[in-house]
């Protein structure tokens, strides 16, 4: 039987690790601990998943290789690694030698050519190989009776089959495929114009780089030209890309022989000072650990001092004058990357004003420019004029901001045209992780070790930014700006690590074009008939003040209706009612418990109803009439929140215009308040079962697609299938109920208390739904295997949620489940609402139609527009919307148009 040997491409292993487990892993003392979590994890499992005679740690040397003699350039833009990896490096290269095993590296040479060069060593003699990397480089290793390539993360095998299907060539043509494509990461050229399909489409007609070459004659169009003006640096790509297997002359794989007995024991000390816990809990429980080595090694950790790990120092520069300011804005470039920010008088763009912004485009020096600072003793500053100036030319560069929709707002407004940016950290923080903190604060403690100052320590309670002292002042908003520039660099090198790298072209194509896009929405605002409101917020407190009467009365006395502590004593004491529930403040009385009591008393139906109109009066009613009376024009301008959900779908707020109730007459009443001025029309457009569509686009179950193609009752389908042809138009609800509930991962528990039957009901409908729709059933495990297996979900566009599964309890990992189905769909739903949202304003814009985008209530879009055109433009916006993805089923949208909101369904 051939031995095994298992070679690590040791640094692509330890940033795939670093990558793949949480970020927020650290030490009590803050020394992150990810990358050495996934080598420990990775360690432990070594003779079960790579059972090898042989095992070759393959190490990158230090300083250029040979391949910068061929082009100067190679990997010349690679930034450094984020300080949390590059601190854990040493810890992770000392352990490999202290447990026993052995790296092999040397100069001149990167890691990938030790690799090549042990395979050729290991088939000499007969040997297998397995190779553990998810560095495409050493594709062209493959040899599937030889050779493999192994993803330690996720546990998978690549052969040739799988190289093929990937790619589309063998790992014989892969030098030849990377020397076409080049890789802008390594700055390896290529032949540039030509990309993935194109490459494979030649090495499948010709078979090789010197055969495309051969008949070149024979190539038609754009390709042609291409590979012609680009051969040398095809050439010389292919030199660059072709690993080495004569880095040295001779190998003794008995010095790398893989039969080290418990490697932990050998840095006990260090496991214990780097807290990894799950590894010590083994070793203790198999009782490796002496008391006194125990004790020893806590006490080591325990006087270990954590090193500060802060950003870098940086210059601050208060500019005051405008020959300096135009000096330094010389230095700027079209392609410079630019980081902006603003400092205000307030959050309220429509009242509040400037005072002064920072920027930094390098990371030695960040620069604030102050024009609007107002106190006793002031000194210089720039001119509002010089100001506005400044502000535009620093814009003809690339300016990334973080959450820089609000800054824009300000600066539109101050400037008088619209700006555009280049890119957000804020959602490139998102796109990373959507379940993350991004406030620049926590996201530079977290990701840089660095504390920044904060605004409450800045400015003076009662007190505004105009009031901050000028030197004060620039440290502060220098340091916002310098933040942004390193963040945004770290998050662009994250995401391209992570394998994510499509998310920055989603951030460039869709969720900036997007950003802009929500601007002009809140700036538009939405008309509201005040006289309305205030008619209505008449009647409502009058039947506030009628409801209050009528519960003093059934209560015996009057008491405080909105207090949850009297609200118990008056229903549990009182009146003596059944106690459903104690909280450690008094009893529950929640919902969910008056609504358990309805037949109880009839006190409960009417404090049911008070807390119904109660909250539309003090939630809706009062805050919108104010808003709109502070409005010169009555329109209300609400804020959305791009980044405010895990799974891509907006928020709104200041005020909540998405939360607006419909269930109740009165809810419904409110979105009469939202009008069309005179001469215009709303229109309201809402895409129809949006997601059974994309289920069924996804699943391809085919009665699913059956009914969507053929235009039929998706529920009415549904409850022939569960309940036959006779009952089906009877039970059509309860289908309705089944097909979005398990889109949502409702158990037998919900359904069965959302339908009023028993679990063991509920149950068998739900084993029915499964067992007529086995596609579905099988899709839907493939969601939760694959988000078990990668960590996260992809939606439509490829954005991701990533589930912890490794560090979670039952109940989470029950409810992570459930949440990687649900994410797909709501995520998959919100990709196709933002495209179709950046098209139209696209549109509008372009054909300089007589159409404003107002709001967006989940699948349905609400627009402005003149009177007169619009059959026309609702049409118009309703194509746009189904014709804006081709999904394996129509997508198909509702129009309506009405005079208010509530004329729109």
């Amino acid at each position: 039987m051939s031995k095994v040997v298992t070679v690590i491409d040791t640094f692509g292993f330890f940033f795939r690790s670093f990558y793949a487990l949480p970020q927020h892993l650290k030490t009590k003392d803050g020394f992150p601990t990810g990358l050495l979590t996934g080598f420990t994890n990775f360690i432990s499992t070594l003779q079960k998943d790579h059972d090898s005679d042989y095992i070759i740690f393959a190490v990158d040397s230090k300083g250029d290789t040979f391949r910068n003699e061929i082009d100067e350039n190679y990997k010349a833009n690679r930034q450094a690694p984020p300080p949390e990896l590059t601190m854990q490096l040493p810890v992770a290269i000392e352990w490999i030698n202290k447990m026993g095993y052995k790296t092999l590296g040397l100069t001149g040479f990167e890691a990938d050519d030790m690799i090549a060069t042990v395979v050729k060593f290991a088939k000499d003699k007969g040997y297998k190989v397995r190779v553990v990397s998810h560095d495409k480089d050493l594709y062209q290793l493959i040899d599937d009776d030889n050779v493999t390539i192994v993803d330690a993360i996720k546990r998978k095998s690549v052969n040739e089959e799988a190289c093929y299907e990937k790619y589309g060539v063998t790992p014989k043509q892969f030098i030849d495929y990377q020397s076409i494509l080049g890789d802008s990461a390594d700055n390896v050229p290529g032949v540039k114009g030509i990309g993935k399909v194109g490459a494979e489409k030649l090495l499948k007609e010709y078979g090789t780089l010197d055969n495309i070459y051969a008949h070149i004659d024979e190539i038609k169009g754009a390709n042609q030209k291409k590979l012609i003006a680009s051969k040398d640096q095809a050439y010389m790509s292919k030199q660059l890309v072709t690993l080495r297997d004569d880095a040295f002359d001779t190998l003794d794989f008995e010095e790398y022989k893989m039969d080290v007995e418990n490697p932990f024991l050998n840095i006990y000390d260090e496991l214990v000072q780097y807290e990894q816990n799950a590894i010590l809990r083994t070793l203790h429980a198999k009782n490796m650990v002496s008391d006194e080595q125990k004790e020893k090694a806590v006490q080591k950790a325990n006087e270990e001092i954590a090193e500060d790990h802060s950003a870098e120092e940086f210059k601050t520069t208060l500019i005051t004058d405008k020959k300096t300011l135009d000096d330094v804005i010389a230095k700027l470039e079209e392609l410079t990357i630019v980081a902006f920010d603003t400092e205000t008088t307030g959050l309220d763009y429509e009242n509040d004003k400037l005072v002064g912004f920072s920027f930094c485009f390098n990371e030695d020096e960040a620069y604030y420019v102050p024009f609007g600072h107002f106190y006793l003793g002031v000194g210089e500053q720039i001119s509002e004029d010089d100001a506005k100036d400044a502000i535009k030319k620093i814009f003809n560069s690339l300016i990334v901001g973080h959450n820089i929709k609000f800054d824009l707002h300000f600066l539109n407004k101050f400037v008088g045209e619209e700006l555009s940016v280049y890119s957000d950290s804020m959602i490139l923080a998102w796109l990373i992780n959507p379940e993350a903190a991004l406030s620049l604060d926590k996201l530079s403690e977290k990701l840089l070790n660095h504390k920044m100052i904060a605004f409450k320590d800045t400015v003076k309670k009662g007190e505004t930014f105009a009031s901050v002292e000028l030197e004060q002042a620039c440290k502060y908003a220098a340091e916002d700006a310098y933040i942004t520039f390193k963040l945004y660099n770290l998050f662009l090198q994250k995401l391209e690590l992570q394998n994510a790298d499509h998310l920055i072209d989603e951030a460039d194509d869709i969720e900036i074009p997007f950003l802009q896009t929500l601007l002009k929405m809140e700036e538009t605002g939405i008309a509201v008939d005040t006289a309305f409101l205030e008619k209505f917020l008449t009647e409502v407190q009058a039947n506030i003040q009628t409801l209050t009467q009528e519960i003093y009365t059934l209560a015996g006395g009057e008491f405080n209706i909105n207090s949850t502590k009297q609200l118990g004593v008056v229903l549990f004491e009182t009146l003596g009612l059944p106690v459903g529930k104690k909280t450690k403040t008094g009893y529950s009385t929640d919902e969910k418990v008056l609504s358990s009591l309805k037949d109880s008393h009839e006190i409960i139906p009417k404090l049911l109803e008070y807390r119904e109109v109660y909250k539309l009066y003090s939630t809706y009613i009062e805050p919108l009439l104010k808003l709109a009376r502070e409005s010169e024009d009555s329109r209300i301008h609400t804020s959305f929140v791009q980044t405010g959900t895990a799974t891509g779908r907006l928020s709104s707020k200041n005020p909540n215009l998405q939360n607006i109730p419909t269930r109740t007459p009165l809810g419904a009443k409110i979105r009469q308040a939202f009008v069309a001025p005179k001469g215009k029309k709303l229109i309201g457009i809402d895409y129809s079962q949006i997601e059974l569509r994309l289920l069924a686009h996804f699943s391809g179950d085919p009665v699913l697609v059956d009914a969507f193609n053929h235009n039929k009752d998706i529920h009415l389908q549904t409850a022939i299938v569960l309940f036959g042809e006779e009952e089906a138009a009877q039970k059509r609800g309860i289908a309705k109920t089944v097909n979005f509930g398990l889109l949502y991962g409702m158990g037998q528990k919900k359904l069965s208390d959302t339908l009023g039957i028993t679990t063991k009901e509920a149950k068998a409908i739900i084993e029915k739904y499964f067992e007529s729709f086995p596609t579905v059933k099988t899709y839907f495990r493939s969601i939760v295997d694959g988000s078990k297996e990668k960590g996260y979900i992809e939606t439509l566009l490829r954005r991701r949620r990533y589930f912890d599964y490794e560090n979670a309890t039952p109940m989470f990992k029950a409810a992570y489940e459930r949440e990687s189905v649900n994410s797909v769909f709501q995520g998959s739903a919100s990709d196709l609402i933002k495209l179709s949202m950046n098209k139209i304003i696209k549109t509008i814009e372009k054909e300089n139609l007589g159409a404003k985008m107002l709001l967006q209530i989940h699948d349905e879009l609400i627009f402005e527009v003149d009177e007169a055109v619009s059959d026309e433009l609702g049409k118009k916006f309703q194509s746009i919307m189904e014709d804006i993805y081709k999904l394996n089923i129509p997508l198909k949208a509702s129009l309506n148009i009405g005079d208010n909101w509530s004329q729109l369904k």
